[in-house]
């Protein structure tokens, strides 16, 4: 089983980056599918971004896909989220999350960090 940790989250303005961290122990992230996750006040939880056990795959939310970028370091057995152009509207507690399977994509994830909040002002 492995066991997730977030970091990074934070306030940003508008058009500013972020970087978001899911430190992973227990288990190689090398055996797991990972995604990120958000879930904004009031709204369900949310599909970001994910990549597959050896960092060949990614797939993207249509909402974030050419700002944000998911990847890998398996030597620190982390995954990152890298955000820029932030927007009001990605302002949410991001959660990274692992299963074994990498179908389907955006759903069935076994493993769940605390989240990290994230805040964009305009």
């Amino acid at each position: 089983q492995v066991q997730l940790v977030e970091s990074g989250g934070g306030l940003v303005q508008a058009g500013g980056s972020l970087r978001l961290s899911c430190a992973a122990s227990g288990r190689p992230i090398s055996n797991y599918a990972m995604g990120w996750f958000r879930q904004a006040p009031r709204k369900e939880r949310e599909f970001v971004a994910a990549i597959n056990w050896n960092a060949s795959i990614t797939h993207y939310a249509d909402s974030v896909k050419g700002r944000f970028t998911i990847y890998t370091d398996n030597a620190k057995n982390t995954v990152y989220l890298q955000m820029n152009s932030l927007k009001p509207e990605d302002t949410a507690v991001y959660y990274c999350a692992g299963k074994t399977d990498w179908a389907p994509v955006r759903q069935n994830y076994a493993y769940w960090g605390q989240g990290t909040q994230v805040t964009v002002s305009s």
